[in-house]
């Protein structure tokens, strides 16, 4: 089992900033994806970056085209940790962000997937003002 516990939402105004953490436990060894998937109100989920490893210390990265420029994914060195840097903010990316773990991993190309991820936070809320 894998526990997955959001952290770093808020509000702040449009072209600012924020960093959401998503710490994992439990079983986290082998190869897995971390992704980041986010709702807002009245809209289905949607993925939007996602960090695939197979178990050793490189990764490859994956981007919605709604954040990719603007968001990066990343992690801490002892692999239990996954960030999502969230720059030029705008309005439509308020929405709950949900931390979500795949293993072994996605099927090729369904990186962004929710059917894809096994485990899954309780979100945290980010809220964008204009």
């Amino acid at each position: 089992q894998v526990q997955l516990v959001e952290s770093g939402g808020g509000s702040v105004q449009a072209g600012g900033s924020l960093r959401l953490s998503c710490t994992a436990s439990g079983y986290t060894y082998g190869s897995n994806c971390m992704g980041w998937f986010r709702q807002a109100p009245g809209k289905e989920r949607e993925g939007v970056a996602a960090l695939y490893s197979d178990g050793g210390n490189t990764y490859s990265t994956y981007y919605s085209d709604s954040v990719k420029g603007r968001f990066t994914i990343s992690r801490d060195n002892a692999k239990t940790t996954v960030y999502l840097q969230m720059t030029s903010l705008k309005p439509e990316d308020t929405a709950m962000y949900y931390c979500a773990r795949s293993s072994p991993g996605p099927r090729r190309g369904r990186w962004l997937k929710e059917e894809e991820y096994n485990y899954w936070g309780k979100g945290t809320l980010v809220t964008i003002s204009s």
